[in-house]
């Protein structure tokens, strides 16, 4: 499932993910009839109670009310006075093996009691109660993470001798793989107080997440802009890259001026933010003995920095590709120079694909036929039986996720608008939930745990199926160019710009490493040039981007986002298999699907077809993109 992002504070040997009062009943009493819903909800956010009940996702499958949430946290806090138990005896197996047991336990119902209070918590951001539920569950995190510190210091001041007698233990045999992932991290573990030290403080490494999040999801308003029929409407995260893709320039330019402008006015407070977490992770990369913050990050997943390095220097030498779709988008768009609020805009003119959910729904199943009946059905699983919360409302998180609690259904959080983008959000966040669904039913709890590393393959390997499936039914040239369009986009967005992201990442952590003050002027200086770099000269790379840093979440989840690259290489290296060869790929695919985290995350995809210690999986991509660019080029000739 996702992960809590938890202080890199815990100890390794604390399950290494849990996977990042009453329900609201919904209400359609304001409205008569489905379509009416639908009309308000497209021209205005609507109320969280006044959501369908079959457009929201079903929580009470993990509780039923808030009664019962309050009876686990309560269990929970009897099993944590249990945890202490073991101090001073894990030098025998049976010891060993009961402490497990209990820090499965332990974790289990921790993890149930943090999503649960999230996601309530996601559903609108500005309400009270959910507000101060998350916040209690984060604090039990934390308190969870202290009571367990001991374990792994504990076991690590043992000798190498008597933690190979552990690994080699039958009755340990259900936690080798953890005994061997502590004895590998044994360099960077500290002593108990100091574990429990670090614990402690749990609480103020996530501030800078939570200040951030509460300041872009809950307090930041954006102006009204005219939207295509001339009307005024508020801007939201939801609707920006909706106003990015009209016909109209003007709407463009002015919702990209609206944005930016906005988070302009907040930089000082943003870049604070952002600074105090880059300062968390040199404490912490500082504490637990890593060369860098780059490495400590990467240690986890048992990465080589070579595949963080070696991915941004491959995108490097084939930035040229992205330079010659620049000049091809603004040729098509006929416009003299491409500017960044162009990027969305749609290139085919008098062509829109307008997919209500509903067809979105039926479109991504039939695309993922060639995974098998068993997938299919699991698929049809999360549409019936209430994973899924589709629609944008007031209050509600932005973007999309999957997330759940092992022993539970996955979940999908959306926010669905009826376009292209939004049916590959769906069978994109779809692979996440079908990726937990397989690993929690096959492994036991500590093994279901896959990595992010792992996490981004079986999302865009769903995406690509689904434009295999797009373009080979497609009979209309226009449709074809359309659907060209969007893939490459897919590759600009979740190979190029991930890439860019991943090394703004590396560049102000050196900085800030060297002593540096990260403030917004420096921000603005190093986000800017890389787009410089990434898009050309064939565009003009329009000042306002300089701020762009401030709206993207995902560097508060540090060194995570050049996944997205690895992970949309490895897809396509999986899509090509499974359509070229069928069913041994498809096995070998699923078999991915269900070894979790049971081994480390290259050697899991190595046994499934796809090394990603090589540079093969991300050169194969792009002769994709590049044969992509020629069809492309060629079809401009013939419209």
């Amino acid at each position: 499932m996702a992960i809590i992002p938890l202080a890199l504070g815990i100890c390794p040997s604390t399950v290494r993910s849990f996977r990042n009062s009453h329900a609201v009943q919904a209400s359609v009493s304001n409205f008569n009839t489905y379509s009416d819903f639908r009309r308000v909800h497209m021209s205005q956010l609507t109320k969280r109670s006044e959501v369908p009940q079959e457009h929201r996702w079903k929580l009470e499958d993990l509780f039923g009310s808030q009664a019962e949430w309050d009876r686990e946290h309560a269990l929970l806090q009897q099993l944590l006075a249990k945890a202490d138990q073991f101090h001073g005896k894990l030098n025998e197996p049976a010891a060993l093996k009961a402490c497990f047991e209990l820090e499965d336990d332990i974790s289990l119902h921790a993890e149930r009691l943090y999503v649960y209070a999230n996601m309530r918590h996601h559903e609108d951001t500005a309400e009270a109660q959910y507000q101060a539920l998350s916040d209690k569950a984060k604090k039990l995190s934390v308190e969870v993470s202290e009571k367990l510190s001991y374990i792994t210091p504990e076991i690590l001041s043992l000798s190498d001798d008597k933690l190979d007698a552990f690994i080699a233990d039958e009755q340990l045999k259900p936690y080798r793989f953890t005994l061997q992932e502590m004895k590998r991290q044994k360099a960077h573990v500290l002593s108990k107080q100091e574990e429990a030290l670090l614990a402690q403080v749990g609480s103020l490494s996530r501030a800078p997440e939570t200040i951030y999040s509460m300041l872009n999801n809950a307090d930041m308003k954006f102006p009204k802009i005219k939207n295509d029929k001339g009307e005024e409407v508020e801007l939201t995260h939801g609707s920006y890259i909706q106003m990015l893709e009209s016909r109209n320039r003007d709407v463009r330019r002015a919702a990209f001026e609206a944005v930016y402008s906005t988070y302009k006015k907040q930089s000082n407070t943003i870049a604070a933010a952002l600074s105090a977490n880059v300062t968390k992770n040199l404490f912490y990369a500082k504490a637990r003995k890593y060369p860098s913050t780059l490495e400590m990050y990467l240690y986890g997943d048992n990465i080589p920095k070579e595949v963080y390095t070696n991915l941004i220097g491959a995108i490097h030498k084939h930035l040229p590709l992205m330079h010659r779709y620049m000049k091809l988008r603004a040729k098509l768009l006929k416009v003299d120079k491409l500017h960044m609020y162009d990027l969305f805009a749609p290139i085919v003119e008098q062509f829109d694909m307008n997919i209500p959910y509903t067809e979105a729904t039926s479109i991504v199943k039939e695309s993922l036929k060639p995974l098998g009946e068993d997938y299919l059905n699991a698929i049809q699983e999360g549409y019936d039986n209430g994973w899924i919360d589709v629609y944008e409302n007031e209050g509600k998180r932005s973007g999309a996720y999957s997330w759940g609690a092992y022993g539970t259904h996955p979940y999908v959080l959306l926010n669905h608008k009826d376009n292209l983008n939004s049916m590959f959000t769906l069978t994109h966040e779809m692979g996440h939930a079908l990726h937990s669904y397989y690993s929690d039913n096959n492994l036991p709890y500590r093994d279901a745990q896959y990595t992010i590393f792992l996490a981004e393959v079986a999302s865009t390997l769903n995406e690509a199926l689904l434009m295999d499936f797009m373009l080979k039914k497609s009979n209309d040239p226009k449709e074809k160019m359309y659907l060209l369009t969007y893939y490459i986009d897919q590759f600009r967005t979740t190979v190029f710009r991930q890439t860019m992201f991943a090394e703004f990442e590396l560049i102000i952590h050196e900085r800030a490493e060297k002593g540096e003050a990260l403030t917004p002027q420096l921000l603005n200086e190093v986000y800017y040039d890389l787009n410089k770099k990434y898009y050309g000269d064939e565009m003009v790379v329009d000042q306002d981007i300089e701020i762009e840093w401030a709206r993207i979440p995902h560097f508060y989840t540090s060194f995570y986002v050049y996944k997205y690259a690895t992970g949309f290489s490895a897809a396509q290296s999986f899509a090509k298999q499974i359509l070229d060869e069928g069913q041994p790929a498809v096995d070998r695919y699923l078999g991915f699907l269900k070894s979790g985290g049971s081994d480390f995350s290259i050697n899991i995809l190595k046994k499934a077809g796809v090394d990603m210690s090589t540079p093969a999986p991300i050169e194969e991509g792009m002769s994709v993109l590049e044969s992509l660019i020629e069809q492309m080029e060629q079809m401009a000739k013939e419209l």
